[in-house]
């Protein structure tokens, strides 16, 4: 597929979509803009019909208790407030499940996404904690992965508390969130905080600089594009943006050492502004000597499991991905 880009006015070249999945993005369009602009924020943020969530849909018929609690934020910061769905018959010292939501670190709350790591804990006996934090512009880095970690460190204090085991934490999420989940872990290493036994990052937002290949293929089509990465990222850096200002934990792509972290499970549409800045996290993983896995999904747009669910290649993705967790969970 060839495209011509309205900023630079270049040929650029990109994978196709799924025949599947280019369907569902039409119907996706029409609600949600290819690129979202600073202007958008308030709009996006009043709701969307498409990433609606609630907690009667969570309880699942009330086959999960579904609670909220407000926990300590960051020093000097308030509170954080948790959302913890724990499915009927779980038993004490059940693994947990940690999440951090996504929405380009400017939209989004504890509900958002969360369907999925909720499935699995009704697969695995878990219970799913999920954080809200504190979004960009208003509150910008290090406000959002900080309110995440402190959440964490309450999770794995009070883990008996929620009838779940605090050595047996997996921290999840998907796009702003898969990179704040990476954020988290890089700061549980550093600070030899809370012991996590895996993380699952979903099309991780983790590089600030907007410079790959994959970065420069959308503009003006799929789901957040070219233009929305920028919004996202100015919105949370401001002027540090692709300075040597931006902290590690900011921009997981730009720590240099990745020792030491537990197994990652990565996995990516092949037709999005993520996908090479993933691929390249998981090499790098890799020659850190962490395990991990990692997937590119042919044809696939930004969340498009999340907008596609029934899509052939959507069902793979997510029976892959809860088949890892299944696997680590297990041990």
């Amino acid at each position: 597929m060839t495209t011509t880009t309205p900023r630079s006015g270049h040929t650029q070249v990109r994978p196709p979509f799924d025949p599947e999945l280019a369907a569902a993005l039409a119907l996706v369009r029409e609600q949600i803009p290819p690129s979202l602009t600073p202007d958008l924020i308030g709009p996006m943020r009043e709701g969307n019909d498409l990433m609606a969530v609630t907690l009667e849909m969570l309880s699942r018929e009330g086959t999960v208790e579904v609670s909220e609690r407000e926990v300590p934020g960051p020093e000097g910061d308030p509170d954080v407030s948790l959302l913890i769905l724990k499915p009927r018959g779980v038993v004490s010292g059940a693994p947990i499940i940690y999440h951090t939501h996504g929405g380009g670190m400017i939209v989004g709350d504890n509900r958002t996404g969360v369907d999925g790591p909720l499935d699995w804990a009704v697969e695995s006996g878990a219970i799913v904690v999920s954080v809200e934090y504190r979004l960009a512009p208003e509150h910008p880095d290090p406000a959002p992965v900080e309110d995440c970690y402190a959440g964490l460190v309450w999770t794995h204090a009070h883990a008996a508390e929620l009838g779940g085991d605090p050595d047996r934490i997996l921290i999840a999420g998907a796009s702003a969130g898969g990179g704040l989940a990476a954020g988290v872990a890089l700061l549980a290493r550093d600070r030899q905080g809370p012991p996590l036994i895996g993380q699952v990052l979903m099309c991780p937002m983790i590089d600030d600089r907007n410079e790959t290949p994959s970065s420069h293929e959308l503009d003006g089509e799929g789901i957040w594009d070219r233009t929305s990465n920028d919004t996202g990222w100015d919105a949370l850096l401001g002027d540090r943006r692709k300075t040597d200002a931006v902290s590690v934990y900011a921009a997981p792509s730009r720590a240099i050492d990745l020792s030491g972290l537990p197994p990652v499970f990565v996995d990516v549409g092949s037709v999005e502004t993520f996908r090479d800045e993933d691929v390249d996290y998981a090499v790098r993983l890799w020659r850190a000597g962490v395990q991990a896995e990692l997937h590119v999904w042919p044809g696939g747009f930004h969340g498009f499991d999340m907008f596609a669910p029934q899509a052939a290649v959507s069902q793979m993705s997510i029976s892959t991905r809860a088949a890892w967790v299944r696997r680590l969970l297990a041990t």
